[in-house]
């Protein structure tokens, strides 16, 4: 990794409990050796159970956080993560239109959180589609997601690939198919990239409840390593690494889905 950190903003929900969003961005970028900065999109109220509140910030103090980390600090990789509706989205876009088009972006399409509570407006799907997807380097949608994404049940591995080859098609980037979500006994991802043949990742499922924000850790901990100029498929690989290792280490909080443990794992 470079000796200097990696500059990675994080363009995300506050998690007030601390496993996903905002918080286990910066958790994960600091462990991969990264400085992390932040644009929170909204302030949310949960827990391992669910979500109980989501108040959003208004597009244009998204927009001007983003502005204030890049004019002062500079930026080497962006994670966006919850956009809550179609104002922030385009205002996310807007913001970004005007850095150098070579700064990496890693868009998790977060739609649903792990305990099944739905995260943004409708209206934002379509604008995330039209705004942001050409804008990224990567996306990394779960199953219920990609589904949603392509508009069809997906059943099996080949099915998935298919999806991931027409969603990196239609918008001219990477696609990271998370096979988290199935009933399979191994956990199969699949990375399409923008150009090239798919690379697939086949790792033994962890039988634990705590995985609350292992989207969001996988998609901060991919940019931060793109960020210390690794190529795209060593990233995912090094990125995923990092979020097993960080589910063995879960601390056992919480009733339900509980956080991971970000802090035993080292990059």
């Amino acid at each position: 990794m470079s000796k200097s950190p990696p500059r990675v903003l994080s363009i995300a929900g506050s998690d007030s409990s601390g496993g996903a969003g905002i918080q286990a961005d910066i958790k994960t970028i600091t462990m991969l050796s990264g400085y992390a900065m932040t644009a929170i999109t909204a302030v949310t109220a949960q827990n391992s159970v669910g979500v109980q509140a989501i108040a959003p910030l208004s597009p244009d103090m998204v927009a001007s956080q983003i502005e204030s980390c890049v004019a002062d600090i500079g930026v080497d990789a962006i994670k966006i993560g919850m956009l809550h509706d179609a104002g922030i989205v385009a205002a996310v876009a807007e913001t970004l239109a005007a850095l150098d088009p070579d700064v990496p972006i890693v868009l998790d399409p977060v739609m649903i959180s792990t305990s099944g509570a739905t995260l943004i407006a409708a209206d934002a799907i379509a604008a995330l589609r039209e705004r942001l997807f050409a804008r990224a380097t990567l996306i990394t949608p779960n199953l219920p997601e990609l589904e949603h994404l392509v508009a069809r049940k997906l059943e099996n591995t080949d099915q998935v690939r298919e999806a991931a080859a027409e969603l990196s098609q239609a918008h001219g980037c990477a696609v990271l198919a998370k096979g988290g979500h199935t009933a399979d006994a191994r956990i199969i991802d699949i990375l399409m990239p923008a150009t090239g043949r798919a690379v697939q990742f086949d790792n033994p499922r962890i039988d634990t409840p705590h995985t609350h924000g292992t989207g969001c850790t996988l998609s901060s901990a991919i940019a931060t390593l793109i960020g210390h100029g690794q190529p795209l498929e060593h990233s995912v690989e090094l990125a995923g690494n990092f979020v097993r290792r960080a589910i063995r280490e879960a601390p056992g909080f919480g009733a339900g889905n509980g956080p991971m443990g970000h802090q035993a794992v080292r990059g």
